[in-house]
């Protein structure tokens, strides 16, 4: 084929290879160049620099080597002697180029399948490009295609423009598919890889029943009503809570829609997965008490610091609270965020009256008060030896049978029991090898220096290298369950600004910060406000 062939053809294949491929005219083109570029250049030498222009309208082409502008040539191939360039152009210097015209060439059959070659990489990865570009701003919606093939479970889908895949563990189970079906799927990762980009595919994720439920349902699409959270089972049941931002508008009723359309329409794409929806809440307990639906809810107790809640239901309620399989408090925790323990009215029952029996023997072991005694303190709600002791003395004067004479003798023997105690961890603290200037850190008592050296935490730079979580443990939260670990003073109720404050002072004694990087910025801002003052 001679380069001086049909133009006309040539660009008539430049079209029809970009309407096909859905690519731009121009790099089919510039594919041709670069292959009409590499077949010169197999018959003019590797080294030769030659450019090759197409013109897009009459689809004429122009071979040119470039020579670069020397005073001394090296490479004749590729370099030009400064007198000879301004013998063709009287303004050349060195370090520009000149063209040189090449005679139109015939391409032999290597030539042409190499220039094939390139023309059909160059347009496959602008196809490619292409295709990244355009599913890469549609990661999070929802796309229509057709079922291509099956392979090992995964289901190849036809997007039109590109290929999907659904992996197995992204499928509804007991969900079919066969060739030339049609499904509907959650784009939620492209990734651009060697072999293309790959289009990853979900009917599992909670965010897929979320924007079905935005088709269908018209007020969540004007964002009149707005889904704030989705936990599901694929397949087997799901929860969504909804609020609306309108007062005149019900969320629940509208998600329903009338006579159960708009849910039933959602159900049927989702092969009959059974959904709740809960109206959502700012209120963590009244949230719960939703989430745990259709189960009554007696009484709610949040542990924020560690993001626990516990649930009381009536003993008739457990079962329907729990769910098959623990499937109900699963996705009530996951659509919250927080972990939830249950129980029953009689096991909280049984639980309160163990507590009030622990309490009371340790005030009859601390006080050594008769089993009555005892049993009054705890009721009227001391938790700890330590209440009794430094309370004011009128407050256990005011218990019913009391007076100042018993309340003044409780006290006492309250402190000394506290000081006994002391000096016992002091003991152990000085046995364990923890230093002195510990004692110096505001909050930390001896008992929690004795925990401390027991994880060998025994000084001031020790101390001061530990984090917060060090001290008071964190929470992993992994596949929808939350695994705790503790720290060296976790048995103590510690919040972790006082951890952080602790660690902070420690690190102050210890030299490794001063007071300034504490302050910082404020100290500064006051001084500089002192200064204006003063100006004024």
């Amino acid at each position: 084929m001679a380069v001086s062939a049909n133009r006309l053809e040539l660009l008539q294949i430049a079209d029809a290879v970009a309407r096909e491929k859905s690519i731009d005219r121009e790099i089919v083109i510039g594919a041709m160049a670069d292959a009409i570029q590499k077949a010169a250049r197999s018959r003019y030498g590797q080294e030769t620099n030659i450019r090759v222009d197409i013109n897009t309208k009459t689809g004429e082409m122009r071979l040119q080597r470039l020579l670069e502008v020397v005073e001394e040539v090296e490479d004749p191939n590729i370099q030009i002697h400064l007198d000879l360039a301004r013998d063709k152009n009287p303004d050349a210097e060195p370090g520009d180029f000149i063209a040189e015209q090449l005679p139109p060439m015939d391409f032999g059959r290597i030539a042409a399948q190499s220039a094939k070659q390139v023309i059909v990489q160059k347009v496959r990865e602008a196809e490619r490009d292409r295709q990244y570009e355009e599913f890469r701003d549609r990661v999070g919606e929802i796309v229509n295609g057709t079922v291509k093939r099956v392979e090992y479970g995964n289901v190849i889908v036809d997007l039109g423009r590109g290929e999907g895949i659904i992996r197995r563990d992204e499928q509804i189970p007991r969900e079919l598919f066969r060739y030339g079906d049609r499904v509907r799927a959650f784009v939620y990762d492209v990734r651009r890889e060697q072999r293309g980009p790959q289009i990853f595919l979900s009917r599992t994720h909670p965010q897929f029943m979320a924007k079905l439920f935005t088709m269908e349902v018209p007020e969540i699409y004007d964002g009149i009503i707005t889904i704030k959270a989705v936990a599901r089972d694929p397949g087997s049941r799901a929860k969504i809570a909804v609020i609306s931002n309108d007062s005149s508008v019900d969320p629940v009723g509208a998600c329903v829609g009338m006579r159960g359309s708009r849910v039933q329409a959602v159900v049927g794409e989702l092969q009959g997965e059974k959904i709740d929806i809960i109206p959502w809440s700012p209120d963590a307990a009244s949230f719960l008490v939703n989430a745990l639906q259709p189960a009554e809810v007696s009484k709610v107790v949040l542990d924020e610091d560690a993001e626990r809640i516990e649930v009381v239901v009536p003993d008739d309620q457990l079962s329907l609270a729990i769910g098959r399989r623990g499937q109900n408090v699963r996705l009530a925790s996951q659509l919250t965020g927080w972990d939830i323990d249950i129980l029953t009215e009689q096991e909280e029952s049984e639980r309160r009256q163990k507590e009030f029996q622990e309490r009371s023997e340790i005030f009859m072991n601390a006080l050594n008060v008769d089993e009555m005694v005892a049993q009054v303190l705890a009721s009227e709600g001391f938790a700890s030896v330590e209440e009794v002791a430094y309370v004011e003395q009128d407050e256990v004067a005011s218990i019913e049978g009391f007076d100042d004479e018993t309340a003044g003798e409780i006290q006492a023997r309250a402190r000394e029991y506290l000081e006994q105690r002391e000096a016992e961890f002091d003991a152990k603290r000085v046995a364990l090898g923890v230093s002195d200037e510990l004692k110096e850190i505001d909050g930390l008592t001896t008992e929690m220096l004795m925990a401390l050296g027991e994880e060998d935490i025994k000084t001031m730079e020790d101390f001061a290298g530990c984090a917060a979580d060090d001290l008071i443990g964190w929470s992993e939260r992994k596949d929808g369950e939350t695994k705790r670990f503790p720290g060296a003073l976790s048995k103590f109720e510690i919040s972790r600004a006082a951890a952080d404050q602790m660690v902070l002072a420690a690190r102050l004694k210890a030299g490794w910060i001063t007071q300034a990087d504490i302050d910082g910025p404020q100290v500064e801002a006051d001084e500089d406000a002192e200064t204006e003052e003063a100006a004024v």
